[in-house]
């Protein structure tokens, strides 16, 4: 319940309040999260110390606080974690007050590498001792420590080789196997899930000289006695490593008492004592043992138990009004004791503002006569030098009317006779006085049968339907009063009152089976009919009707128990009958009928209380004759049976009462059925006379604690003998000397007895009077006055734990003065607080069990094991239970687990594969390890049993090795010192032949997009098989997939698909199929969509710039070929010098400049090739692509040039392709020169 205007102190920073110093250690690789939460009107800020000064989280870019909390997210990725070590603290607070955390000391996990060494070999005699020491580095926390081979295999341990404490590997006696060269000690640190291992070391075992038998002397720890410190709560582990010859066995026990046989448990071949939750008895001389066939040796170890501090009893929340007084207690204990210091809102008490109203009395803060403004939240801090306690209390001073927080106009329903409970929770400051009122009355119901609880809830014991009706809870204080309405109706119980009977039915016939119901008219019922406790048939020949269940034609199918039920929405009732099918018989083939009535009825030999009756018998003869009589004076028109007489008989002698009319009649029987009855005789009255017979069934019984209630049997009319009956009441307490009491009573069946004392002993005895006398001298009749509740609970009660889930508890009966009642046993309530592995208490339901009669002991069975449990133990007689008594805790001890939460295989190959599991749900115990046992084999064979064993802390494992295509079959549990759990199984097979392995083959699927007509698909692949393919399709299409063959080998990889629409989704995957194309591992469908086609980008065509760059293309074009034409029109005879000077260099052929024309040229052909050009083999020129040339303008039709060949080179439209190799210049003539060539 959260109040307005207080602040909740439920910081949770990774531990509860109450915790000590957490030593919180963190992997470097991830990021630090610190929880700290809180809860509060109006909300809490945050703030955080570190090392006791203020934590700028604002400043820091790395530590990010979550909104409205003050849970701390440190990233320390590119950061040194070293950076952020420390001892944190969080403070929440609001204009109410300052809650504080815990202290968390943040330390990175650190695995130092070990120093280089040089091992020199060691050289030992046959039979010495020897210890090979590991040394590991020092690493936070410290690592695992085991010895190996050079093959990664343990090395074998047994009483004479094993591994102490510190990680050393010792032998108590060498052998010659013990040669070796690679003992090699592992240093595994489980936070960064590192291994280094230490230099092997070379070990020689020489025969040369060996050692002699010898008796046992102690390697670990030396000398006669030692002393040792543990904590309670703690793990206590004491170690003693002998060494001998022959090979000595170490013994344990305590010298001051009995070893701890639930707590303790035996490790490393008996040489190491190890006992769990140690307590303040363990403390004392343990002596090891070690003997051989030579003698033994001893060495004692005295334990000290010291203890953190530790709750008596934590401060709690107190809601006080102005000028009320109240108590904050912080009871620790510890050893040494704690010191404890207060603290007001995160403030040392002894440093904040002076309270007149506060004193402070080494555990305890008295507050009296505390004002409105004075709420705070104080801290209590209990500390030695093992840890400390830190528990917040929030003080809150409240001033607040009563508030009823029941809602308005409740009704409550239930049925007679049962209990009523009528809520009125409600809140206010002083705490509200409840007052009950019914209907109109003014007085308040505070008596029987009504009982007001401290919670305001009003109950009635016993309802009644005179308690139905309106009632009205006032709440009130000094600052006001508050009321609430609420009805209870109470309702008639629903019962049957014909129930079915049980029925033998001939096959094919019907069975009906009634059931009629009467209940309260207001709650609606519901009829159900059961067969066997389970539903009926669904068979037509079954007929529900309201008050009836009909089967027709019956068979033998239909026998059983048929059962109704009759529900409404506050009770039920039911009755059961079974049904009976037998075979049909046949019809009889004689029809027998009634005999006819007897007549003349005559009474003669009439007397006092006798006549003699006679008849004639009718037809049938000799049939047995049945004889009623009739009272007219108290039942008339009744016929009673009064006897039988035999078929051969005509007359009867009959006795009769005083005080009657009697009327007889005679009925003829036989195996047909009775005859019609006789004629009634003439009436015969006798006369009055004092009772013959007192009242039956005489009870004493009371129904409250102070009365008696004693209740008979009525006489009939006939019984009476005459007029004016009454019943004479007596009664007297017995074995008490004291005279009988008497009352007379008429018309009545019991007499309550007022005034007496609670469940004494009374006779009571009830006898007939009439107007003639009495009847005879009844009998006494022992009987009890009223029980009450009883008014202690049981002593001394004691719990012997037998196992894990079995405890006997034991306790002293309660004096029968003190039962007040009928004892009808001993109610022991027993819950689960908590598991032992837990500091918080997780309080389970309660379960009850109930001892009849006067037992002094009990077996609760179904228990947990290692778990915290609360008991206490009630005497419960007719009444109700007394109280309880006072709460008893006991431990169970550990058991056996429960299976592995799960155990998964990944990461299969051809020879490897890896294990993960998690561990049981239910540890029953502190774990000490797993054990794996696996095994190969296929079809029906099975291989040989490998098995592993594994610490607590591991949750995975390669195994490495394994045979090619094979399947293997694994066996895993776990345990505690108790044994080994259930085992779970699961199988795998190192190729994908037969079962694939567990776990996705793709992983890391992603995807991009690049350009507008492609995308790259990324992957990790980690199958055997290499047909993998790329699917793609478009969105919403009903067309087949399209599949691109990929890389298909393991590891990183990637594809791009060409190719795509843009604008268009697509829907991707990666598929592995086998060699018939059937999909073995597919992933999940990545939808990626391409970018449509930019607006600058849509036609090439019609931008500005590409037209204007072809027109200008274009025309150049134009104009060369014009040069072109214009030259072939002027083609011919061209006078030139002679050929010698046209040898010269062209540079200086003469030009003429006023007309622009060449000197003179010659037509003549010399068919020479062009100077400085390279005349192809064939001796032809090889022309260009271009059909531009003037070889084909000229007049000599072989293509050869009869002019110097540098002014052809110059100005035609020709380029040689390997001008390159020439010295004549490729360079076009200019547009300008051409036109100066017109002129």
């Amino acid at each position: 319940l959260s109040l307005t205007g207080c602040i909740c102190h439920c910081l949770t920073p990774l531990l509860p309040l109450s915790s000590s110093t957490t030593d919180f250690i963190i992997d470097p690789r991830e990021n630090i999260l610190i929880y700290c939460e809180a809860k509060g009107k109006p909300h809490p800020s945050f703030s955080w110390t570190r090392n006791g000064t203020h934590f700028d989280v604002e400043k820091d870019s790395k530590v990010l606080m979550k909104p409205s909390s003050g849970t701390l997210v440190i990233d320390i990725s590119g950061e040194k974690a070293e950076a952020y070590e420390g001892i944190y603290q969080c403070t929440a607070r609001n204009e109410h007050g300052t809650a504080v955390s815990n202290n968390i000391f943040i330390r990175q996990s650190r695995s130092p590498l070990w120093s280089k060494e040089r091992k020199e070999a060691i050289m030992v005699q046959v039979g010495v001792s020897l210890v090979l020491q590991c040394r590991p580095p020092a690493g936070l926390p410290p690592p695992i420590i085991f010895w190996m081979d050079n093959n990664f295999q343990r090395l074998p341990q047994n009483t004479r080789v094993s591994q102490a404490l510190n990680g050393d590997l010792y032998f108590s006696n060498v052998l010659l196997d013990d040669t070796r060269n690679d003992y090699i000690c592992y240093a595994r640190f489980p936070h960064t899930q590192t291994i280094q291992q230490k230099q092997p070391i070379t070990v020689k075992v020489l025969d040369s000289n060996p050692s002699e038998e010898r008796r046992p002397s102690f390697m670990a720890p030396l000398g006669r006695s030692s002393t040792q410190m543990a904590l309670r709560g703690g793990v206590l582990e004491l170690e003693c490593i002998a060494e001998g010859l022959p090979t000595p066995e170490v013994s344990w026990y305590k010298e001051s008492g009995d070893l701890p046989s639930s707590r303790m448990s035996f490790h490393n071949f008996q040489k190491t004592l190890k006992i769990a939750d140690v307590m303040e008895a363990d403390a004392g001389d343990y002596r090891c043992t070690a003997k051989n066939s030579l003698g033994s040796a001893h060495h004692t170890i005295k334990v000290n138990v010291k203890a953190a501090p530790f709750w008596i009893s934590a401060p709690r929340n107190l809601i006080l009004a102005p000028k009320e007084t109240g108590i904050l207690t912080c009871r620790v204990s510890g050893d040494p004791k704690p010191q404890i210091a207060w603290s007001v809102n995160g403030v040392p008490i002894e440093d904040s503002p002076k309270d007149t109203s506060r004193k402070v009395e080494d555990d305890t803060v008295i507050l009296s006569d505390v004002q409105t403004g004075s709420s705070a939240v104080y801290q209590c801090n209990a500390s030695n030098e093992f840890g400390y306690l830190l528990a917040n209390a929030f003080v809150n001073v409240l001033a607040e009317a009563p508030r009823v927080l029941t809602p308005p106009n409740n009704v409550y329903q239930v049925i007679t006779n049962n209990p009523a409970f009528l809520d009125c929770a409600s809140f206010g400051s002083p705490i509200p006085t409840i007052t009950w009122f019914k209907e109109s009355q003014t007085s308040i119901l505070n008596r029987d049968p009504y009982v007001i609880h401290n919670n305001g809830t009003l109950e009635i014991n016993v309802a009644q339907s005179l308690n139905s009706g309106k009632y009205t809870c006032i709440a009130s204080n000094n600052l006001g009063t508050r009321e609430n309405h609420v009805y209870l109706e109470v309702k008639e119980p629903t019962r049957i009152l014909a129930q079915p009977e049980y029925m033998v039915v001939q096959r094919n016939r019907k069975a009906v089976f009634e059931c009629k119901v009467k209940h309260d008219p207001t709650l609606i019922p519901t009829m159900n009919w059961l067969k066997d406790n389970g539903e009926l048939p669904d068979d037509e020949r079954f007929l529900v009707d309201t008050d009836s269940l009909t089967i027709n034609e019956v068979t033998e199918e239909d026998e059983g128990t048929y059962t109704c039920v009759m529900n409404t929405t506050l009770d039920q009732d039911s009755a059961s009958a079974m049904l009976t099918v037998v075979e049909a018989t046949p019809t009889p083939a004689i029809v027998y009928e009634e005999p006819d009535p007897p007549t003349d009825l005559e009474l003669t030999d009439q007397r006092e209380r006798s006549v003699q009756l006679t008849w004639i018998p009718g037809d049938e003869h000799n049939s047995p004759t049945q004889i009623q009589y009739e009272d007219l004076l108290h039942q008339a028109g009744v016929w009673h049976n009064l006897t039988e007489e035999e078929g051969t008989k005509t007359t009867a002698h009959l006795d009769l009462s005083p005080y009657a009319y009697y009327s007889f009649r005679v009925l003829a029987v036989n195996h047909v059925g009775y005859s019609q009855p006789s004629q009634p005789s003439r009436q015969y009255r006798t006369n009055p006379a004092a009772p013959d017979v007192n009242p039956t069934d005489v009870h004493g019984v009371g129904t409250e604690h102070n009365n008696l209630v004693i209740s008979w049997k009525e006489l009939t009319g006939l019984q009476s003998n005459g007029p004016g009956l009454q019943y004479k009441v007596n009664w007297r307490q017995k074995d008490v000397e004291e005279d009988w009491l008497s009352e007379t009573v008429a018309n009545a069946s019991k007499y309550v007895v007022s005034g007496t004392p609670t469940f004494v002993p009374y006779e009571v005895k009830v006898q007939a009077v009439n107007d003639y006398g009495n009847g005879p001298a009844p009998e006494a009749v022992v009987g009890y006055s009223g029980e009450d509740v009883p008014m202690s609970a049981p002593e001394s009660v004691q719990v012997l734990v037998q196992n894990g889930t079995l405890a006997e508890v034991h306790w002293e009966p309660v004096l029968t003065s003190m039962v007040r009642g009928r004892l009808q046993g001993y109610k022991v309530s027993y819950w689960r607080e908590r598991s032992l592995h837990q500091a918080e208490a997780q309080q389970e339901e309660q379960q009850v069990l109930l001892f009849s009669g006067n037992r002094t002991d009990g077996r609760l069975p179904g228990l947990k094991p290692y778990s915290l449990y609360t008991l206490n133990i009630r005497v419960v007689n007719g009444k109700g239970e007394g109280p309880p008594s006072p709460n008893h805790n006991f431990e169970t001890p550990e058991g056996v687990p429960g299976p592995p939460s799960f155990l998964r295989i990944k990461n299969t190959d051809m020879d490897s594969l890896t294990l993960e599991w998690g561990p049981p749900q239910d540890n029953n115990g502190r774990l000490t390890g797993y054990t794996l046992k696996y095994q190969p084999g296929n079809s029906n064979e099975l291989g040989p049993v490998e098995e592993m064993m594994f610490p607590a802390n591991e949750t995975t494992v390669i195994l490495a090795d394994l045979k090619y295509s094979t399947r293997y079959k694994f066996y895993f549990n776990a345990k505690t010192i108790k044994g080994s759990g259930p085992t779970i199984t699961e199988e795998a097979v190192t190729i994908m032949d037969e079962v694939r392995p567990i776990g996705p083959a793709f992983t890391n699927v992603n995807s991009s997009v690049v350009g507008e007509e492609g995308a790259v698909i990324s992957w990790e692949y980690f199958g055997p098989d290499k047909n993998v393919y790329v699917e793609y399709i478009v969105e919403n299409s009903k067309e087949d997939w399209t599949k691109e063959c990929v890389n298909g080998s393991s590891g990183s990889q990637t594809y791009l698909i060409k190719g795509l629409k843009p604008g268009t989704s697509y829907r991707v995957r990666l598929v592995v199929k086998d060699h018939s194309e059937a999909t073995i591992h597919s992933t999940e469908e990545l939808v990626i969509t391409l970018p449509a086609m930019k607006s600058d980008q849509v036609d090439l065509a019609t931008q500005g710039w590409f037209i204007g760059l072809m027109c200008a293309i274009a025309l150049l074009i134009l104009v060369l070929l014009i040069i072109c034409f214009i030259k072939r029109n002027k083609g011919g005879k061209y006078p030139v010098k002679e050929k010698e000077d046209a040898h010269q260099d062209p540079e200086i052929q003469p030009m003429k400049d006023d007309d622009g024309t060449f000197g003179e040229y010659s037509d003549t052909e010399d068919h020479k090739p062009l100077k400085g050009s390279r005349t192809p083999s064939n001796g032809t020129v090889k022309r260009d692509d271009s059909d531009d040339s003037l070889v084909d303008y000229g007049e000599g039709g072989d293509g050869q040039f009869n002019e110097d060949g540098s002014f052809i080179g110059q100005y035609s439209g020709k380029k040689e392709k390997d001008t390159h190799e020439g010295n004549e210049s490729s360079e076009a003539p200019s547009p300008v020169n051409a036109m100066n060539s017109f002129v």
